[in-house]
């Protein structure tokens, strides 16, 4: 979504720089009028702005990304568990932040734990957020219980997905 969002952002100040120009590009002595360059310096600052807001989103999905993968990476010798994980439907709660239980279920003859990337996304697919839940201890057999919090506030209607399971 943040690609889209800032192609979006983007597109619409650039929309409104060029409205701006055709609407106000001269006087009557063919040189520019001072409103019509208010008004693009007003767009370009938009524009700007936008940027900025769509850097930050990136930043934040990145910072989220990479401390999924650290504790993913903590999970020492873990197996490839997608398919015995589920989750349930993706809920925005008073604080903004989406959450989705998981489950996970040990097919394995020991006690284990789970470590679960889940991906928040928008409906389109676009990525929103990522994170990990772990879920520790899980008897053989049994089926453990987590959830997943967004690592921030999310809006519109939120899909989770399991990107990543790993039982160890």
């Amino acid at each position: 979504m943040t690609g889209n969002w800032t192609r979006g952002a983007v597109g619409t100040a650039l929309a409104l720089a060029v409205t701006v120009g055709a609407a106000g590009c001269s006087d009557n002595s063919g040189t520019p009028s001072t409103g019509s360059s208010k008004a693009a310096s007003a767009a370009s600052k938009a524009a700007s702005a936008a940027s900025s807001l769509a850097s930050q989103g990136t930043d934040a999905l990145a910072s989220a990304t990479a401390e999924a993968k650290r504790k993913l990476d903590e999970a020492k010798g873990g197996v490839k568990a997608k398919d015995d994980v589920s989750l349930g439907s993706a809920t925005i709660g008073g604080d903004g932040k989406a959450t989705v239980k998981v489950t996970a279920k040990n097919t394995a003859d020991a006690a284990k734990s789970f470590a679960v990337q889940v991906n928040f996304t928008d409906t389109s697919g676009n990525l929103l957020d990522v994170t990990v839940v772990k879920i520790s201890d899980v008897a053989p057999g049994a089926s453990g219980d987590g959830t997943a919090t967004s690592n921030r506030k999310l809006t519109g209607q939120v899909k989770a997905d399991v990107a990543t399971a790993l039982r160890y």
